[in-house]
């Protein structure tokens, strides 16, 4: 990815866990299975590498059911709390940091879903709200007050997907090869990627997402 900065939560080069699934009901199916594949995840970590977590002080979560809040209420709880907000469109540093530790108050837990986040802010195959077309089913898993996943339901109807190039002015003619899935048939569907240096980065309470990469690359490192 084309970072034009080195702070300490982003890699030029990253590992994403990523999955698609069709047939879907909802963009909270997505975030169902989220939850399952960390809870297996944390278990796992717990049981069979339980020698490897000591080792690391690594801080494993209890996860049961992951709270949920909409991004237009999380902006609201970051404005009064926080000074200085100006971008209504997305989250500060800070404002995760305080959502995170918010989520842990509120419902005693180290995830927190962020969910309809501004259609603009989303991707251009993100499918809009039918009942606010200005929000996207779309959402954010934030980690110890970190986002570590950004997920949500994808346009799976042909004219819909080519009515949402045009308004964003976009050339069409360059996804040919994306729309034609679209124009012989897609099911309802949507996915999502999870940041594996993020979540070890959490998990092991470390200030620097490079020290959870065996090989950092970003503007300054290219090698080893």
């Amino acid at each position: 990815r084309a970072e034009k900065h080195n702070p300490t939560r982003h890699l030029n080069e990253y590992t994403s866990l990523d999955f698609e699934m069709g047939f879907i009901d909802s963009f909270t199916d997505i975030m169902e299975m989220e939850t399952g594949v960390l809870k297996y995840i944390m278990e796992l970590l717990k049981t069979e590498y339980a020698p490897e977590v000591e080792l690391l002080k690594a801080d494993i979560p209890q996860i049961d059911k992951i709270p949920c809040i909409r991004f237009k209420d999380a902006k609201e709880l970051c404005v009064k709390k926080l000074k200085n907000i100006t971008d209504m469109k997305d989250f500060e540093p800070e404002e995760e940091a305080f959502l995170g530790k918010w989520a842990k108050q509120q419902y005693g837990s180290d995830f927190l879903f962020v969910t309809h986040y501004p259609s603009e802010k989303r991707p251009f195959y993100a499918m809009d709200d039918p009942e606010d077309p200005k929000l996207a089913l779309s959402f954010d898993l934030l980690f110890r007050g970190l986002e570590i996943t950004t997920g949500g339901q994808r346009i799976h109807d042909y004219q819909e997907q080519m009515d949402k190039l045009a308004a964003r002015k976009m050339n069409a003619e360059l996804f040919e090869s994306f729309t034609m899935l679209h124009k012989y048939g897609m099911p309802p569907h949507g996915g999502l990627g999870i940041g594996l240096e993020r979540l070890t980065m959490q998990l092991c309470g470390l200030d620097n997402v490079r020290k959870a990469c065996l090989f950092p690359r970003d503007r300054t490192r290219l090698e080893p």
